[in-house]
């Protein structure tokens, strides 16, 4: 055989070799997947969607967890207010929580605002007086600084004239003659109150004391006297209450008393009927007619 042909067969022999080694590699590979057990198969496939369903379980349970949060924070709130201090100016209200107080309380305060009324507050009243001088205040809430004040000197058909003070309180000393001013309170530029006090004279004030009818004295007269009543009235019925049983026993024995005194007097009538005689009783008519014939 010559050198050539034996090169050829040897490399037949390898390419038959590999393509036998190749087949048999594939055949081996389909027989593996094909032994594998299909009951196992199948409890991979059921792990992995017991897997799955366990994971959405596993999710879906914080959400509804987080819807309970979810609606108590949506608890609806309702609020009212209280009534205003005052009936004109300035003044602060109660802002009052009907639903959602803590500790189950029907009712609670939140906070305290401010509350507004119409400007003008009329005639207003001095927080003290004295024969010497009067002290007169604007209509403020705290905090006074809070508030700008002007105070007039009001004068008949004139104009008013602005005083140096800016604060919430004037005092001012009596006159010969009576005098009036105003005291506007102002939140940022703007007037939210205005009230007027009238300065009257010494001998006016003291005019219009001794004019006053000294109701004071009946008043308290008249408390006094009813304050006495009642304690007499009090004392009356504990006495009647710890000794109802002798009360009872007396006013039984009083009436006792009044049904045989009437039951007496009622047996004394039928006794001198009785007495009576039946010849004088027609007697007394004979009188009686020959009386009404005369």
């Amino acid at each position: 055989m010559s050198p050539g042909g034996a090169g050829c067969s040897a490399r037949l022999l390898l390419t038959v070799g590999w393509l036998l080694l190749a087949g048999l590699q594939s055949t081996c590979g389909i027989n593996v997947t094909a032994v594998q057990d299909p009951s196992l198969a199948g409890e991979g496939e059921n792990e992995g969607e017991e897997e799955a369903e366990n994971d959405s379980e596993v999710e879906n349970e914080p959400q509804a967890e987080a819807e309970p949060d979810v609606s108590n924070r949506t608890v609806v709130k309702e609020v009212e207010f209280g009534m205003c201090t005052v009936t004109c100016g300035v003044g602060i209200r109660e802002v009052i929580l009907t639903n959602g107080c803590p500790g189950g309380e029907s009712k609670c305060i939140v906070r305290v605002e401010e509350c507004r009324g119409p400007v003008d507050c009329g005639w207003g009243k001095p927080i003290s007086e004295s024969l010497v001088s009067v002290r007169l205040a604007c209509v403020h809430i705290s905090p006074v600084n809070r508030f700008k004040y002007v105070w007039r000197l009001l004068r008949p058909d004139q104009q008013a004239i602005i005083l140096a003070n800016d604060s919430a309180i004037l005092e001012v000393q009596r006159k010969t003659h009576p005098i009036a001013f105003q005291c506007e309170t102002l939140d940022n530029n703007e007037v939210v109150a205005a009230v007027k006090f009238t300065v009257y004279t010494t001998a006016e004030l003291q005019m219009k004391r001794s004019s006053r009818p000294d109701t004071d004295a009946v008043l308290v007269f008249v408390l006094t006297i009813g304050v006495i009543i009642c304690v007499f009235v009090i004392f009356v019925l504990i006495f009647i209450i710890v000794n109802w049983a002798a009360v009872k026993d007396f006013w039984a024995s009083k009436a006792s008393t009044t049904e045989v005194q009437s039951e007496l007097s009622s047996m004394k009538y039928k006794d001198s009927t009785l007495d009576q005689s039946p010849t004088e009783i027609p007697g007394h008519e004979d009188d009686a007619l020959s009386e009404w014939n005369e």
